[in-house]
């Protein structure tokens, strides 16, 4: 039990970047109701983009962060306009359809173009240890923490209090309301997207500063952010930060006291157990449900 605490830190670190990368996914199918394939692919680029921003260009960390943003906001606009824009109001199949094929097309293209090897996004730190009492971290994870949280933050507070925030929340709970009084619902739209594909991108550059970013990381992601997405409730921030906390936690005890190599399960067994017992997410009130 003496590495019991550690667990406990590993896993809120894990967490942090579990809530992080869902948060993207929290907005586009919570709050668009578009069930988005394609975000795996969304980070994967992030991670991609942030390697040749600081390796091929030579750019610092935080240069490099702020042109992946700007490229991949861009590039979630376009998609929207152009091609989910088509398929709307047409119910959740021909989105799940298309979404399918831009995470295909993505995934090849980005591995014609970089092939299969790992790529390490250069970090802003060095990855020293940090000794918390009997706890391990490192510099550079600790950092990522604290860049998730900003993030996070930035995020909960365009969507709460920037005049954009305010007509996306009512565009998505009325959308007739919305046009009547003068909102252009489908900039909201395209926006939204935007705003979940730079957020799934930082999330792929950050982890691929501690990891590596690699092309076939994209199924993967996308399945944890589902896992996390549904733990905390569509549509619900709180829910999608607890939720990614929750799963971390949860693979991080079963990885040390189990086996490291059936961590994986754990996620299966927690949506299973919500759709069960509390099928509209575990933080999720009985007001936002109704």
């Amino acid at each position: 039990m003496e590495l019991l605490p550690q667990y406990l830190v590993n896993g809120l670190v894990t967490g942090s970047f579990y809530a992080l990368s869902a948060l993207g996914l929290t907005l586009i199918l919570g709050l668009m109701r578009v069930v988005n394939f394609a975000h795996g692919e969304l980070y994967m680029l992030g991670g991609v983009m942030g390697w040749w921003a600081t390796t091929r260009l030579g750019l610092d960390f935080f240069t490099g962060l702020l042109l992946v943003a700007v490229a991949m906001g861009a590039f979630g606009w376009l998609v929207d306009r152009f091609l989910i824009e088509r398929i709307r109001d047409q119910g959740e199949e021909p989105g799940i359809l298309l979404t399918i094929g831009l995470s295909i097309f993505l995934a090849n293209t980005a591995l014609l173009m970089v092939g299969t090897a790992p790529l390490k996004v250069e970090a802003p730190i060095s990855a020293g240890p940090v000794f918390l009492g009997p706890i391990v971290l490192t510099k550079l994870r600790l950092f990522a923490v604290a860049v998730c949280a900003l993030l996070i933050l930035a995020a909960y507070l365009t969507i709460q209090k920037t005049r954009l925030g305010r007509s996306m929340r009512a565009t998505f709970q009325d959308p007739m309301a919305a046009r009547l009084v003068g909102i252009r619902t489908a900039n909201v739209y395209a926006s939204t997207f935007a705003m979940g594909t730079v957020i799934a991108s930082l999330a792929g550059m950050l982890l691929g500063s501690i990891y590596s970013a690699q092309v076939s990381v994209g199924g993967l992601v996308s399945m944890k952010a589902f896992v996390v997405v549904i733990l905390g409730g569509m549509g619900s921030f709180p829910g999608a930060i607890a939720g990614g906390l929750l799963l971390g936690v949860s693979e991080a005890l079963w990885g040390g006291y189990v086996a490291t190599g059936w961590v994986d399960i754990i996620g299966f067994v927690l949506v299973i157990l919500t759709l069960v017992f509390r099928p509209y997410g575990l933080f999720v009130k009985r007001a936002e449900r109704a």
